[in-house]
């Protein structure tokens, strides 16, 4: 045996054992001079294990040359002693019972990532990644086939399979760019549609890996957990209106924001087809018109992103780039998403960039070692919820994340993210005891890698994408996470008022007799009102895990539980700040809420759901109309108190007041079940003022208790001021009055 053949056969064992990570120097075409000086001809391989017989078919003679098996595990090979160039050919492989198919061969194909783009994803700034990475349908010449291409640093060799191959990671091991950590490989003849996972041996124990496709756009239906081709360039948008406004528009600081969150599953399912869900284009149909009718500016959705665990409700992320293919395909996702634009409807996604599932197919290990987190548990870890923690301080992960929340704005035309758990990315000892956390190269506790991350993140997305909107969704006292990178801060537009939302829900549940002595709960949220640019959250996470629905923790009989609700609706959309509703609650669903049933839509065949549902959708009305209750939602000057000390009467009383002082709202709340006649309220102009809104209105379900559409100011030095309401304050009633 010559040097050669014996250098050869070393390399085909080891490639036919999973062990060789060149194969484009073994397989498919190469000139013998290039593998000994001392040869002529061109040599063609190529590993087909279950074929019968494999032939090449010349196109510039047509002539057919039969391969010889080199190696009783499928290595084929044929040698064209007169050949003195490499020509194009085809394979023509038959199986046991004489089928056979022509091919073409991968491994007459170059390389397709070049090294700027590698460059780019090494330092962490290769923004649009998921163009290089991943599975993309593509012309190469005359070849039409898929691009594949992975990062996997550690692995000692990689490759593609599914149906196409047999699910044989022999067939189609993929090319190593340099250093990079990125493997690629073109094959030819596939299309859209085709399953696939990354089969990954690593170079740390040899272990056999089969990954999903992290930057791959479709997923199989969950239980099954295969990526598959899908292309993104082929839906024709419709809203370049609403970008274009979106972008001219400076923003929501100063506009009306009321999100509906929704969990798509479970808002409503198909009972009569097996209570399947709704797809992408049937919640266009009934949601988005259910939600503009009800007068909200965004939908807000939890995580569709896929999962394979549908009790984890989209927060365990295994296809970042993928929408759930539990409601169809991502150009029915498109569609939904155009048809929001197209009835003016805002889409937020919730995003999940602090932790991901150890599911054996997603990122946990992806190359056998700790890729996307941290080795060490104490800081790749998160206990509380059994997942694992991003390595911000690695660029490619770093990359992967940028890239992706850039992703969804791009290809999908979303209008922001509400990011997740943004306190567990913060603070490396978050739910963690002493001992158990890694400190920072100062010793602090603050997670420096992540506080930078989500400032770049923020950066980007709001200087790509004027008009977006970054939310987070943190509940600790951090500085400044609402305010510009410029200044210090962590970049978001908004952050979830939580401390409100507990305190309000607290006073809330409460019998009223006892809130006299629960009034700070009420009134505590005004002294850091403006200390961030808060959203108000009735969000999903208050009626799960025996926290009650809304409406069941409100106390009293059925009337008063409603009341009490329409009242906390009231002084939510009264209060400053952007609001947000879980599904369900706007129309008093009594159940909490279960991911995998639809709500009780048919509550609202009752006066005092539909009652309930009918309020929501004034306030949102009124929210929209009056600018003072929305335009001055940051700053001070946009709330005055007229009465916050009335504990014995459990009443609150308050302005709000638009960008123009004079256009103001007059607020006045009881939260006991008594009626007050005669109160008086304290206003600073004369006139007569109408009320706008009344909870207690016959049309929501109460006792048509009011002023008989307004009232006329007295002059009586009230709370300061030189005029006074003289008002019938309905029982556990919200009224709002402007003047006239």
């Amino acid at each position: 045996m010559t040097k050669r053949a014996g250098r050869i056969d070393r390399a085909i064992d080891a490639h036919v054992n999973g062990d060789y990570s060149d194969p484009f120097a073994l397989l498919g075409p190469h000139l013998l001079s290039e593998e000994d000086a001392d040869a002529r001809g061109l040599v063609i391989r190529a590993c087909h294990p279950a074929a019968q017989q494999v032939e090449v078919l010349r196109r510039d003679t047509g002539a057919v040359a039969p391969m010889t098996r080199r190696h009783p595990y499928g290595v084929y090979e044929a040698v064209f002693d007169d050949a003195t160039a490499v020509f194009d050919y085809r394979l023509r492989v038959t199986y046991p019972g004489g089928h056979h198919v022509e091919i073409d061969d991968p491994y007459r194909y170059g390389r397709v990532v070049g090294d700027f783009d590698l460059h780019l994803l090494g330092e962490g700034s290769l923004l649009r990644a998921y163009d290089h990475l991943g599975a993309h349908l593509k012309t190469i010449g005359e070849a039409r086939g898929v691009h594949f291409a992975v990062w996997a640093p550690n692995a000692e060799r990689v490759s593609v399979v599914g149906d196409f191959n047999g699910w044989d990671g022999r067939v189609h091991a993929m090319r190593l760019l340099g250093g990079s950590g990125v493997w690629e490989i073109f094959v030819p003849g596939l299309g859209e549609g085709e399953r696939y996972k990354f089969e990954i041996r690593s170079r740390l124990n040899g272990a056999l890996l089969q990954k999903a496709d992290p930057y791959g756009f479709g997923f199989e239906q969950p239980p099954r957990s295969a990526s598959v081709v899908r292309r993104l360039d082929d839906y024709a948008w419709r809203d370049r209106d609403w970008l274009d406004r979106r972008a001219a528009g400076g923003g929501w600081l100063r506009a009306p924001m009321a999100a509906y969150e929704v969990h798509l599953g479970s808002w409503a399912r198909m009972p009569d087809e097996g209570d399947r869900f709704l797809t992408y284009r049937e919640l266009a149909d009934r949601l988005v018109p259910y939600a503009k009718k009800q007068g909200y500016t965004h939908l807000e959705l939890l995580p569709v992103m896929e999962h394979p665990f549908s009790g984890s409700w989209g927060y365990q992320v295994v296809g970042y780039y993928a929408p759930t293919s539990r409601h169809g395909a991502p150009e029915d996702f498109k569609h939904f998403v155009d048809e929001c634009h197209r009835h003016g409807l805002g889409v937020i996604l919730d995003w999940v960039p602090g932790h991901f599932p150890k599911d054996a197919h997603g990122l946990a290990r992806f190359d056998g070692t700790a890729l996307y987190e941290h080795e060490d548990p104490r800081q790749g870890e998160q206990q509380d919820w059994g997942t694992l923690i991003f390595n911000y301080g690695r660029n490619e992960v770093r990359n992967f994340l940028l890239a992706n929340a850039l992703f969804w704005l791009d290809e999908y035309h979303v209008d922001g993210l509400r990011v997740d758990a943004v306190a567990s990315m913060l603070y490396l000892d978050y739910s963690r005891k002493e001992g158990e956390w890694v400190p920072n190269r100062y010793g602090g506790r603050e997670n420096l890698d992540a506080i930078d991350f989500l400032r770049h993140l923020n950066t980007l997305t709001h200087e790509r994408h004027p008009g977006s909107v970054m939310i987070a969704e943190e509940s600790t006292a951090f500085p400044a996470v609402s305010r510009p990178t410029y200044v210090g801060g962590l970049g978001f537009t908004y952050k979830w008022n939580m401390g409100w939302m507990h305190d309000i829900l607290l006073y809330a549940s409460k019998d009223p007799i006892y809130r006299r002595w629960e009034h700070r709960h009420l009134t505590f949220s005004m002294l850091y009102a403006f200390s961030e640019n808060f959203v108000l959250p009735f969000s999903h996470d208050e009626v799960v895990h025996g926290k009650r629905s809304m409406l069941d923790k409100m106390p009293g009989d059925v009337w008063q539980k409603a009341a009490n609700l329409r009242a906390l609706y009231g002084f939510m959309y009264a209060h400053p700040g952007k609001k947000l509703m879980f599904m369900g609650s706007e129309f008093g669903q009594w159940r909490e809420w279960a991911h995998d049933r639809s709500l009780d839509w048919h509550l609202l065949d009752e006066p005092v759901h539909e009652g309930l549902r009918r309020w929501v959708e004034d306030l949102n009305r009124v929210y929209r109309r009056e600018p003072a209750l929305h335009e001055v939602d940051g700053d001070p000057a946009g709330f005055e108190w007229i009465d916050c000390s009335d504990n014995e009467n459990s009443v609150v009383s308050f302005l709000r007041r638009a960008t123009d002082p004079a256009d103001c709202v007059v607020v006045v709340l009881n939260f006991t079940p008594v009626p007050r006649e005669g109160y008086l309220v304290g206003v600073p102009e004369a006139g007569w003022y109408r009320e706008i809104l009344n909870s207690d209105a016959g049309i929501y379900g109460g006792g048509n208790v009011g002023n008989g559409g307004g009232a006329s100011t007295e002059p009586i030095v009230t709370h300061g001021r030189p005029h006074a309401l003289r008002l019938t304050l309905p029982p556990l009633g919200c009224l709002m009055l402007k003047r006239e």
